[in-house]
């Protein structure tokens, strides 16, 4: 799974908030254009920012190999039809340019993810949205960034647990159901176990975050950011 990793890149030194910005539009002009110049631009963009961050496409794209089965599977279901002429070409290309946005946008979050400690993104959506509302959703990207790596460990332990007693060797049915009760049980004795530190370690609401400022190389950033999302209204 894509973590934080210390560096000296360009996107490393970057304020969150411009990186946060830069999804934003890269995702909402995505989603507005379906063009084959439109992706074509959008993959060279995405390709910068992957350079940036100093992401490698291949372990980016090991990191979501989960949903790029759905994104593979989703032109071929929809170029099926119930009657003749049983495939629909252009419903299949439709729904594959569809895919390939969602890829795009999804290796942007990567380089987010790469360059960006949990501390810094909870302080900039806090910064962000005044109040509780900010507040909550700053501790629930914190937890989900530091939580789900831990269940995708235990995850890979069960597995190789079964693997050891050859569970492997059992059928796909009971394979797939003593896995899910398994993570499932280790995922609340987590849940449990983070409920006691947070408690333990008197857990507040608006703690003492890293300051946030906007450098030089922010600015310009931050006007791409802008002329991305105001291009999906072109």
């Amino acid at each position: 799974m894509l973590t934080y990793v210390p560096d000296d890149t360009l996107a490393h030194r970057l304020d969150p908030r411009s990186k946060l910005a830069v999804q934003i539009g890269f995702a909402t002009t995505a989603l507005a254009h379906t063009g084959s110049r439109a992706l074509l631009t959008l993959t060279v963009v995405a390709a910068l920012i992957l350079v940036a961050a100093r992401v490698p496409p291949l372990e980016a794209l090991y990191a979501y190999r989960y949903a790029l089965v759905f994104l593979g599977l989703a032109p071929v279901i929809a170029a099926i039809t119930l009657g003749s002429p049983w495939i629909d070409i252009e419903d299949g290309l439709a729904s594959a340019r569809a895919s390939y946005r969602v890829l795009l946008i999804l290796l942007v979050s990567a380089a987010y993810v790469r360059s960006t400690p949990v501390r810094a993104s909870r302080a900039a959506i806090q910064r962000t949205i005044p109040g509780k509302p900010g507040q909550l959703l700053g501790i629930g990207v914190a937890l989900v960034f530091r939580f789900l790596p831990v269940l995708q460990a235990d995850l890979r332990t069960i597995r190789d647990a079964m693997a050891a007693r050859l569970g492997d060797e059992r059928g796909g049915i009971e394979r797939a159901s003593t896995l899910s009760l398994l993570a499932l049980s280790r995922a609340f004795d987590r849940a449990d176990r983070l409920a006691l530190a947070l408690q333990a370690r008197c857990f507040a609401w608006n703690p003492t975050l890293p300051a946030l400022a906007f450098s030089r190389a922010d600015y310009p950033v931050l006007v791409g950011a802008v002329v991305l999302a105001l291009s999906a209204a072109l």
